[in-house]
């Protein structure tokens, strides 16, 4: 055979096989109903350019190295003991200054498949079994700590730990899919997001390279117990957390590299507009004292992700090839972990910008919680936390 003919004969098995895709290696494999959406990023004009050249988090220490698994969220409840966080096998823990202890669980259908394993993607499988708390609030009057699980909906448990209740599972009729942050005002209403109505977290990836536009910003009044949708079509709706006088919340928008104002008084009260744009993609986003805001940004933006956010087409074409989707999320990401965090004016104007560009110390970045001069750093992908000392 001529090598013309050999090369035109891998060419045709190259070409059945990736649509065949005999070992169900494609991301979108399970997913025969899988459709990508154009994604309205920002003009690159307004995208920030400062970046952090000294890599200032590689000064972080990592704590609890595979202590904890994927702790997403990290609370300090109002006598200032912690941090809690949510992790990965389902349970809520409690850090006593001596060892992590066990506080809550959002599942009471626990067993061995909800036993520790050696990485936060071993548990994704059973998910929805042992549940996957997220977002936590503690309620600064009760005591009672608020907790979005991505299966259980918005849920709620005393002071004292155990099995929490769940508050709501459902909006306007419609379940709630991928419960993921939330915070509560002074009247004790919460505001929290529903990042999907047809993605779960276990199948995050999927959103992403999706970016299907069924999340919603949801309120859940406590005495009148009922849920309202206050925004909805986003696309991955994450982080939320109210301001310092509590005038408007914020809630990021992961798709669209964004974060958005919701006003709560004022002439403006019950809209929306554009707080910030940013540099990444964000994760959550928490208030300090001075009402300030740090925001975790899950990566930053590359030349790949801009070109495929407006050719879905595209994108969907490249995500049937038998790629393992690993490959697509570092492709995605620009080649490997790398955290960044943001700090915002309450007028929304960048104040700084902390980064491990090369992923040595900090690989990824959830949440940023300050406390004490220092930046608790969470992450859902990684078996530590992150501690970086603001004076350093």
């Amino acid at each position: 055979m001529t090598p013309t003919g050999i090369l035109a004969g891998l060419l045709l098995f190259l070409a059945v096989y990736c649509a065949v895709d005999p070992f169900k290696h494609s991301p979108l494999a399970d997913f025969p109903d899988f459709e990508a959406f154009p994604i309205e990023l920002p003009p690159q004009s307004l995208i920030p350019e400062v970046k952090d050249e000294k890599n200032l988090l590689q000064k972080s220490e990592i704590k609890f190295l595979n202590q904890i698994q994927g702790p997403e969220s990290m609370a300090f409840d109002p006598q200032g003991r912690g941090p809690y966080t949510g992790v990965a096998d389902g349970r809520i823990v409690f850090w006593d200054g001596h060892k992590w202890n066990d506080f809550a669980y959002t599942s009471n259908n626990r067993s061995e498949i909800c036993n520790p394993q050696p990485s936060p993607s071993f548990y994704l499988k059973n998910e929805h079994i042992c549940g996957r708390p997220l977002g936590l609030r503690f309620h600064k009057e009760t005591g009672d700590l608020y907790i979005a699980d991505a299966y259980f909906g918005l849920m709620k448990v005393g002071p004292e730990g155990g099995v929490a209740t769940s508050l709501t599972t459902e909006a306007e009729g419609v379940p709630l899919r991928f419960t993921n942050d939330l915070d509560i005002d002074d009247e004790g209403n919460i505001y929290f997001t529903d990042s999907s109505t047809n993605y779960q977290r276990r199948n995050f990836m999927q959103l992403i390279f999706s970016a299907e536009a069924t999340g919603r910003l949801l309120k859940y009044n406590p005495t009148t117990k009922e849920t309202s949708v206050l925004v909805r079509n986003l696309q991955f709706p994450n982080g939320v957390t109210l301001s310092k006088d509590g005038s408007f919340f914020l809630f990021c928008e992961g798709s669209k590299g964004r974060i958005s104002k919701y006003w709560l008084k004022g002439e403006k009260a019950g809209t929306s507009e554009v707080f910030a744009i940013l540099p990444g993609f964000p994760d959550n986003v928490r208030t300090n004292k001075d009402g300030d805001f740090w925001v975790a940004i899950h990566c930053r933006q590359t030349l790949y992700t801009r070109v495929l956010a407006g050719l879905p087409g595209i994108r969907t074409f490249l995500l049937k090839f038998p790629v393992p989707t690993k490959i697509h999320y570092l492709l995605h990401i620009g080649g490997w972990p790398h955290a960044v965090v943001a700090k915002l004016s309450p007028e929304g104007k960048l104040l700084q910008i902390l980064e491990d560009s090369q992923g040595k110390v900090v690989k990824a970045a959830s949440e940023v919680e300050e406390k004490d001069g220092k930046l608790w750093i969470g992450s859902v992908l990684m078996p530590f936390v992150a501690v970086y000392n603001l004076a350093s």
